[in-house]
């Protein structure tokens, strides 16, 4: 049997069939497991006609909202769901599909059986946890990053070979404008203090650009997918906000993605 997905969790689904009250998906990740999504999670507004928003064979980024294992119900909901949710789940879907391919050029290369191909796709993602974390893995530190593994040494370095020349490193830029105001005599220090109480991991790049009261941008730039960037992004947010209640300062928070790749 094919799992169910989790509530909140990001899914890709295809829109199969178009009723007045919502549509029948497809959830590509689930061996194209039905789906529903109600005319009202379509959009943040009142729709007159559906067909507006959806049509047969778009692929869209939902969230799953509801589901009741007992009778296999899933509904899920494109109006829950954020920008930046929306860019991170297409660009973690683009990475996934690159693995999975280069994987794919690497048993042909190495003209390997289907079982040998399957053996060693099990034992990588079972370290891994995904292909694409391997393949970066690979890049570095060679067949030391398959060591213990009992994969077939054709496959295996082919594998190396495929890594390293199709990889790339990845960072993963977001952007955040925070607007913090205070009314103390003390107000230039306060927010100084509050900025410089965030803390990101090395490797990171932090850049704080003051664009004029009481309005600041914060650009983050970090190694890995965009999931880890968001994370750490959002940590910044509670930092800044908690210091905010504590001082007495106004704060709000405003945030987009981007990207960028260093060859």
């Amino acid at each position: 049997m094919v799992d169910l997905p989790e509530v909140d969790e990001l899914v890709i689904a295809t829109v199969k069939k178009i009723m007045p009250y919502g549509a029948f998906c497809a959830l590509d990740e689930y061996g194209g497991r039905e789906s529903f999504l109600h005319i009202s999670e379509v959009a943040p507004r009142w729709i007159k006609n559906i067909h507006e928003f959806l049509h047969e064979g778009q692929s869209l980024v939902a969230k799953v909202h509801n589901v009741i294992p007992d009778k296999s119900q899933v509904d899920i909901s494109i109006k829950r769901v954020s920008d930046s949710e929306k860019k991170a789940k297409q660009e973690s879907v683009r990475h996934t599909r690159r693995a999975e391919k280069l994987f794919e050029i690497a048993k042909k290369h190495a003209k390997s059986t289907t079982d040998e191909a399957f053996a060693a796709r099990r034992q990588i993602i079972a370290k891994y946890g995904d292909l694409l974390q391997a393949f970066e893995g690979i890049s570095t530190e060679g067949e030391a990053a398959l060591a213990g593994m009992k994969i077939e040494k054709g496959l295996l370095k082919s594998l190396v070979e495929v890594a390293q020349k199709s990889i790339k490193k990845v960072r993963a830029q977001v952007r955040a404008l925070a607007e913090i105001t205070s009314y103390s005599d003390r107000g230039v220090e306060e927010i100084r203090a509050a900025f410089l109480g965030v803390k990101v991991p090395e490797g990171s790049i932090l850049k704080i650009q003051y664009l004029g009261a009481p309005r600041y941008q914060i650009v983050l730039s970090t190694e890995g997918e965009y999931k880890e960037a968001n994370k750490l992004l959002e940590g910044i947010k509670g930092h800044l906000e908690g210091y905010s209640k504590g001082h007495n300062l106004d704060f709000s928070w405003k945030e987009g993605v981007e990207e960028e790749e260093e060859g």
